[in-house]
């Protein structure tokens, strides 16, 4: 029988991105999502890309009857799980909806995965479960927990969930990736990033700015401890990210236990570093006001990613400036994302 993996939150950035690499690595997939923070069209346009028809069913994780019934229709190897809200900001104010949606939406899904017998599982975990570093870079033995937000306490609960599983029943087979920063698009320009209204990251607010869509870019706190004072972060093309899970699906069939690995460069760019060279990409003038740091923002973050190129034979190879071309590809070629 062929592979069969059911992406969740499979039409939003990441998903489909994964998507793409998983049908150009053979998979079957069917892909599942909400629509709250995504669009069908994406679907349509992965399609497309990869020249197959990829099943793709709105259901909400919340919705446990529909799950099972989607669990009847296809039987599935494994699950690659992205469904989830995402905001950070939004996080701190709705934090009961990021509670109820993060973990309450990934309990239904192992309830139903144990129901059907299915044991091998991929979970989109964050950076932000590190909190505030106590060093640089991150490896995945740095302390985790003090996280400086509720989304991203959401990610470390369902990790420890997991963690949980995983020694109560040593056959589940649990890969837990650790994201930094994912940017850029599919090559063809068709896929993106499409933020429902103000974009929460750095990237697709210096794109939208540069496309005429907003005025300027806020750049929060000039005197950080880093070389030109603003923040500094691992950015990661989303390709390498996509094709870090294509890597970690294969761990997943040596019947790996539970597994850990950070998907990073390793290098750390900031506020102006992005600025400047998306000025270059696009050819575009990026207006930014310097404005006050944000609470609950960390100076400098970037990971130590040696395990997952150790282990999973995984390595980020897109630069810098390949992440701002595809960028202004999308964005240049879709000024109001799927809508256009």
């Amino acid at each position: 029988m062929a592979n069969c993996v059911l992406v969740t939150g499979g039409a939003g950035f990441v998903g489909s991105h994964s998507v793409v690499e998983l049908v150009a690595a053979g998979y079957s997939v069917v892909a599942l999502d909400n629509l709250v923070n995504a669009s069908m069209e994406s679907m349509k346009r992965v399609e497309a890309i990869t020249g197959k028809v990829i099943p793709a069913y709105t259901v909400d994780l919340l919705d446990k009857e529909a799950l099972r019934d989607l669990f009847k229709k296809h039987k599935f190897t494994s699950v690659i799980h992205f469904a989830g809200l995402k905001a950070v900001g939004e996080s701190c104010e709705l934090p009961l909806l990021y509670y109820k949606t993060n973990v309450g939406g990934t309990m239904n899904l192992l309830e139903v995965m144990k129901e059907n017998n299915l044991k091998n599982l991929i979970f989109s975990s964050s950076a932000t479960v590190y909190g505030t570093p106590q060093y640089l870079p991150l490896d995945e033995k740095h302390p985790v927990g003090g996280c400086t937000n509720p989304y991203g306490k959401t990610k470390f609960f369902i990790e420890e969930i997991l963690r949980d599983l995983s020694t109560s029943d040593p056959t589940w087979n649990i890969v837990l990736l650790r994201y930094f920063n994912p940017v850029g698009a599919h090559k063809s320009g068709t896929i993106g990033e499409d933020p429902q209204g103000p974009p929460n990251n750095l990237m697709p607010y210096i794109a939208q700015t540069a496309v005429g869509k907003r005025k300027e870019l806020s750049v929060y706190g000039s005197d950080y401890d880093t070389p030109d004072g603003t923040g500094v972060r691992d950015y990661i093309h989303v390709v390498d990210l996509a094709l870090g899970h294509v890597a970690a699906q294969k761990k997943l069939e040596e019947n790996c236990g539970c597994k850990l690995y950070n998907l990073g460069t390793g290098n750390g760019l900031s506020v102006l570093d992005m600025v400047k060279a998306f000025e270059k990409a696009s050819g575009k003038k990026v207006p930014h006001k310097i404005c006050p740091r944000r609470p609950g923002d960390v100076g400098s973050c970037y990971a130590n990613a040696e395990l997952a190129e150790k282990e999973l034979g995984w390595k980020a190879t897109r630069g810098l400036d390949e992440m701002c071309e595809d960028l202004w590809r999308w964005q240049s070629q879709n000024p109001n994302g799927f809508k256009s």
